[in-house]
């Protein structure tokens, strides 16, 4: 009732007048069934701008820090965030996020809408970063088509530390499905679920223009501040072992190249059947 009430009387209208939200393929997302909506991460304020514009009700899974805060702050946080539809996403990787993930299968399993970020945290500079397995394993494992978005200029709305935004005029692009039932029977896969990830991160890139960087952006951001890239930053949630999730490391043969490699063979392609 309160995600009702503050998307279509409160909050909604407000922010569509500020920030005048442009939107295109909007269509692309069933009119019911499951889904995943999977999403480029510039800004704290896609998890609102986003849901804002999609007819349905989004449960995106959020980074569990948004839940745990302390004092007066904290726990008004983290009950905007429950009553917004948000899910608490532990990002350490291995059984942690597995757990978490579980949550996101059961909005799947009720026939709900699940957004998730694949990088796993915001970009630290507007580029597109490596994407973790979870989203693969979601998709897989209940299957469910991905509908790639990309979120257009909320990084200039609302950069990294800044509390009040800037408003100037922001925009999002929505996909085409993305079917992967073909490999469902692989689910468990690892090699599968990283060759899914990065066909979803070639659609956000080819969406969204962004620069593609084949690194996790939590790792980027821990070198950025000075600080020792703890295991956690590079694990990947639902790894197939302790060590694969450490890592980092994508398995031989786990894809057909990088985002970069999988746009530089498609412009190839497109360039020869001109």
């Amino acid at each position: 009732m309160f995600y009702w009430v503050m998307k279509r009387i409160f909050l909604g209208p407000v922010l569509k007048l500020l920030f005048r939200p442009w939107v295109k393929g909007l269509d692309n997302i069933p009119a019911g069934g499951p889904a995943i909506i999977a999403s480029n991460h510039l800004s704290f304020s896609d998890s609102i701008f986003m849901p804002l514009m999609v007819r349905r009700p989004v449960v995106f899974l959020a980074k569990s820090e948004y839940f745990t805060g302390t004092g007066i702050k904290g726990r008004l946080t983290a009950l905007f965030f429950r009553l917004t539809n948000q899910l608490p996403m532990d990002r350490s990787g291995g059984a942690a996020s597995a757990a978490s993930l579980t949550a996101g299968m059961e909005v799947l399993l009720n026939g709900g809408l699940l957004g998730i970020y694949p990088e796993g945290t915001r970009s630290p500079d507007s580029r597109l970063y490596r994407g973790k397995v979870g989203v693969a394993r979601l998709a897989l494992q209940a299957g469910v088509p991905v509908i790639p978005v990309a979120m257009i200029g909320t990084d200039k709305v609302q950069p990294i530390g800044k509390r009040l935004p800037n408003i100037r005029r922001i925009g999002m692009i929505f996909g085409e499905p993305l079917d992967f039932s073909r490999y469902r029977d692989q689910a468990e896969d690892r090699d599968i679920q990283r060759k899914v990830t990065d066909q979803i991160m070639f659609e956000l890139m080819r969406l969204s223009g962004q620069e593609y960087v084949d690194e996790y952006a939590a790792v980027v951001k821990l070198r950025l501040a000075g600080k020792a890239v703890e295991p956690a930053a590079a694990a990947e949630p639902l790894a197939s072992t302790a060590a694969d999730a450490g890592s980092g490391e994508t398995l031989p043969g786990a894809n057909q190249g990088t985002p970069q490699d999988m746009r530089k063979a498609d412009d190839g392609g497109a360039a020869a059947a001109g």
